[in-house]
């Protein structure tokens, strides 16, 4: 049995990651909120889930993952709307120069854009730096299916943002 001490360290140790990973899956920061504090609970009513796994991360991240899908299934006239306001969200800390901000805005309007599938890898790939295989055993998909999804959101990010790139260099 994990004592309380060890779920926060867990916390301490994985839940802004987490939160960053959900924010970006879900798109919005209260339904984000919920879920880590699903992923939380479920931890603390079912410690021996997180003493089983091999990479304490990638299980957590697998969890949140699951969680979120669930969550989607179950609300999928929710998630249009929300995902019209996820434009609104603002991923990156705010910039002093303009032409960085305009592209951070630019950037977070193209990974909204993105299907989740494709966001979650991205967002995993270069904000987590997690491998393909890492990232395959945490939302539990082949590996080539992981290494494609990555691909196919990079080129489309790569074809929206080229533009702006190119018009502020």
């Amino acid at each position: 049995m994990r004592s309380p001490d060890t779920l926060g360290a867990l916390y301490d140790c994985h839940a802004q990651a987490l939160f960053a990973f959900l924010l970006n899956f879900t798109r919005n920061e209260a339904d984000t909120r919920d879920l880590l504090q699903e992923v939380f609970c479920r931890l603390a009513a079912r410690p021996e889930l997180v003493a089983e796994a091999r990479d304490p991360r990638a299980f957590l991240l697998r969890l949140a993952h699951n969680l979120a899908i669930d969550q989607m299934r179950r609300r999928t006239t929710r998630e249009r709307y929300h995902e019209s306001a996820a434009d609104e969200l603002e991923l990156f800390v705010p910039s002093v120069s303009a032409d960085e901000a305009a592209f951070r805005a630019e950037l977070a309007a193209a990974l909204g854009d993105l299907p989740a599938d494709q966001r979650a890898v991205v967002h995993l790939k270069l904000w987590e730096n997690l491998s393909f295989a890492q990232i395959a055993d945490a939302l539990e998909i082949p590996l080539n299916t992981a290494a494609s999804r990555y691909r196919y959101g990079i080129d489309k990010l790569r074809g929206r943002l080229r533009p702006l790139y190119e018009e502020i260099k």
